[in-house]
């Protein structure tokens, strides 16, 4: 499968003063898909402007028509599969068809606590999530669910007409333990890593790209598991979470280099941060547009 190439776009522009064009312009450039996340404030956005996730992609939705258009990603932090998978299908319905759900078990940044709750320990989470997905795609493809577990419960919950995309829109299940390996497994139309947290800070690139082929071998293991064949799954890289940090961006040269050496792995689609000056996905905006209309005929 030939390379892919994405781009998130973080909700911290007005629509009316930039948050439009961005869109527009991700589609002008021929990207794939253009993601943003799904939190209700992120780290050093904190407190700066910040807008939700999906009445952003309805917007972009309308002001786009062929790029694909998803979240990196949702997560149970804030969540409930009901109201979440009516507010999919209505997205997946004005988009035409063109939605791809990431979804994570959350971890704890201000989304945990956001709602008044203690934040949830990773088992804790890992049991959210783990019944969080099955219900999520129950609701995505049944006319009617009733369902009552542990932490999520469906009363007859309807979703009628369902999704354009059949059976459902495609889930992109972000893991790297065995159980979120599992569940994108069974699951998933993708997967997504922003590779080894523990190497950002101290570790080089050569050893990301270890991490990295240990975790694609790991789904590979999930999926043998399944009676799934692995190849059936994107592998999206979510990149700026790796020793490389912004480096993949500063020429087209360098971007082809780190390109190269994540498709060798079996990446099927990179996913690179839409400039934000002032910020760590600071970036020439010249240089990121030349890599999006330049680097992926040079992969090959």
């Amino acid at each position: 499968m030939s390379l892919r190439l994405s781009t998130v776009i973080l909700p911290v522009d007005r629509w009316h003063e930039g948050g439009r064009a961005k869109w527009q312009r991700a589609e002008e450039l021929g990207f794939h898909a253009a993601y943003t996340y799904d939190h209700l404030s992120w780290r050093s956005f904190r407190d700066g402007p910040w807008f939700g996730a999906l009445p952003t992609l309805t917007a972009a939705a309308t002001a786009t028509d062929r790029l694909r258009l998803g979240t990196l990603v949702t997560s149970p932090n804030f969540r409930h599969p009901v109201t979440l998978a009516k507010e999919l299908i209505s997205l997946d319905d004005v988009s035409g068809g063109r939605i791809t759900l990431g979804i994570g078990a959350g971890g704890n940044g201000f989304d945990a606590t956001a709602l008044g709750q203690e934040a949830w320990t990773p088992k804790e989470r890992a049991d959210r999530f783990g019944e969080f997905v099955p219900l999520l795609d129950r609701l995505l493809t049944e006319g009617a669910v009733s369902q009552q577990g542990t932490f999520y419960t469906a009363d007859e919950a309807r979703n009628i007409p369902g999704c354009v995309q059949r059976p459902r829109l495609p889930f992109a299940v972000a893991a790297t333990g065995p159980r979120g390996l599992r569940l994108a497994a069974r699951y998933g139309q993708a997967w997504v890593t922003t590779g080894d947290p523990k190497l950002y800070e101290t570790g080089t690139p050569e050893q990301s790209v270890e991490a990295l082929r240990g975790q694609v071998e790991k789904l590979g293991k999930a999926c043998a598991e399944s009676g799934r064949d692995v190849a059936e799954l994107d592998k999206i890289l979510l990149t700026g979470f790796t020793p490389d940090r912004g480096r993949p961006l500063e020429s087209v040269a360098a971007f082809v280099d780190f390109a190269g050496r994540h498709q060798e792995l079996g990446f099927t689609e990179i996913v690179v941060h839409w400039p934000i000056p002032d910020s760590d996905f600071a970036a020439d905006q010249a240089v990121f547009e030349s890599i999006a209309t330049e680097a992926l005929a040079q992969l090959g």
